[in-house]
């Protein structure tokens, strides 16, 4: 007769803590292996070596997960295999068992199933983007090769159901109110009772207002299955790549939702780790690889709220660890207060020939503002369905450059301009402007939203403007197709700044512009 294998074993966190100390143990003996690195969350344990690193959850039910049961581990293990290996599929290799005894467990070995493991490539976590920021070492092009691939991840993943109950607002709402009230358990203060009723009001506000809104762009297809855990200990950098790993697998509610919760999550993050310029950097360049500048409307609300979930999770891991929770948890409660913080926001507008530098120098006002650029060059490419740095074939004034196609241009960077002044943010069309009556219907746009309106003039003489031009063309590294026959045709037409403009001019230095204080 066959023999049957050992029953499983339900074991308690106190025997989880035990198994983890000795299959460290047994791990570092075996040759070649050397230390072993434990990494300990609030959900699970994670043994990482020299080439490979087991990941167990741990045995509890914190209320937003339940893995008390070795079943509910092992389904989850396979889930979280399954859904990381949209992002990362190098670094999720398969699962493994654990059998034998708490006090001398063996991977997928003989005796009692004791619980399983994720098992994964190991990686240098000196390449985590959190230990990256404290040395500050993260940088613009990791900044933007995540939003593109971000971008791209998110029209590829699944939509949701519009029968299901995922992005309803009241379904989005929910997680916020349990945050604020498992907070409130946490943390028993009175600074941070007054502080999470202040939150409490406020958001209740906000959220009433944007309800609308978050209903149309579930209806829109914008909620979507997400990674959903999208924080600076979740990328890293390999060999020069930077990977996302480690995505929400054990609640379909925090997976299935709002794109731009996503983002949020991750521009907050950065703010937290004391790089808000990068976080505006982020921001603007996954909405201009997305082109969902809809969601500024709704960025706001997330950001508050993802610094509340990290409030939490920073507080339940303090406690965990016998450590101060409200200590733990304050920066990110005074983060979601900021975050919930809105000032009048500007609507600015570029001025320049082709090569005078309106999209490299106006880098600046993105990361110090916080504005969100709208780029003619890119918008164009995306009315024409053409990826940004696609070449349309067009001929100077034909194809997707001809006249119906620039007024189509026109409109759209008024209306995503309109979407994004309205989520309280900046607006910064970058385009030549070079005919007054784009200038004035930008100009009536900030007019009738009461807000300030800004042209930033810049401008270079015809020999460095030509040599540029001719340089961009030949790296093929931009958006823009204007050469230098498009270059000679805006000299030859472009109408000049009026003297009722002028009191709008910011003239932009080539070199060194101290956005702030041109912008006082």
């Amino acid at each position: 007769m066959p023999i049957e294998a050992p029953a499983p074993l339900e074991i308690t966190l106190s025997d989880q803590f035990r198994m983890v100390a000795a299959l460290r143990r047994e791990l570092e003996t075996q040759p070649g292996a050397g230390p072993i690195e434990l990494v300990e969350t609030h959900i699970s344990f994670v043994l990482v070596g020299a080439d490979t690193a087991y990941k167990i959850r741990k045995a509890v039910n914190p209320g937003f997960l339940d893995f008390s049961s070795l079943a509910r581990r092992r389904a989850d293990c396979e889930r979280e295999l399954r859904l990381n290996r949209r992002l990362a599929p190098e670094l999720y290799l398969g699962l493994a068992e654990l059998r034998g005894t708490p006090d001398a467990p063996r991977l997928d070995g003989t005796g009692p199933l004791l619980d399983c493991a994720v098992v994964m490539k190991a990686f240098d976590q000196d390449g985590l983007w959190d230990r990256l920021a404290a040395r500050d070492e993260l940088d613009a092009a990791a900044i933007d090769s995540l939003a593109r691939q971000l971008a791209a991840f998110h029209r590829q993943a699944a939509v949701a159901d519009p029968q299901s109950r995922f992005g309803r607002p009241e379904q989005v709402h929910a997680p916020m109110l349990d945050n604020l009230d498992a907070l409130a358990a946490l943390l028993s203060g009175r600074a941070d009772a007054l502080c999470l009723r202040r939150l409490r009001r406020r958001e209740a506000g906000a959220f009433a207002a944007l309800a609308p809104r978050i209903e149309a762009r579930r209806g829109a297809g914008r909620v979507r299955e997400c990674h959903g855990d999208l924080h600076l200990g979740n990328v890293v950098r390999i060999q020069g790549r930077t990977t996302v790993f480690d995505c929400i697998e054990f609640n379909e509610d925090f997976r299935w939702i709002d794109v731009m919760d996503e983002i949020a999550f991750m521009a907050m993050d950065l703010e937290a780790h004391a790089r808000p310029g990068l976080a505006h950097r982020f921001v603007d360049a996954y909405l201009q690889a997305a082109g969902d500048y809809d969601g500024a409307a709704v960025l706001r609300w997330y950001r508050q709220y993802r610094a509340l979930v990290r409030a939490k999770v920073a507080a339940l891991r303090a406690r965990q660890a016998g450590q101060d929770a409200a200590g733990a948890a304050r920066p990110y409660l005074e983060l979601a207060h900021r975050s919930g913080q809105r000032a009048a926001p500007l609507l600015l507008i570029t001025h320049g020939l082709s090569g005078s530098g309106k999209t490299t120098l106006s880098q600046g006002v993105v990361e110090t503002l916080g504005a969100i650029r709208i780029r003619s060059d890119v918008e164009r490419k995306r009315l024409f369905g053409l990826p940004a740095l696609a070449s349309s074939g067009s001929a100077p004034g034909a194809g997707i450059y001809d006249a119906a196609a620039g007024a189509a241009v026109q409109a759209r960077l008024l209306e995503a301009a309109g979407a994004v002044l309205d989520g309280g943010y900046s607006a910064l069309l970058d385009a030549t402007f070079l005919r007054r009556a784009a200038r004035d219907a930008a100009r009536r746009l900030a007019a009738a939203r009461g807000l300030r309106f800004v042209i930033l003039d810049f401008e270079v003489d015809g020999a460095t403007l030509r040599e540029r031009v001719r340089a961009r063309a030949a790296r093929a590294d931009d958006a823009s197709e204007a050469g230098l026959e498009v270059l000679a045709a805006q000299m030859r037409s472009a109408e000049p700044l009026g003297s009722d403009e002028q009191r709008f001019v910011v003239r932009v230095p080539q070199a060194g512009a101290d956005w702030s204080a041109l912008l006082a």
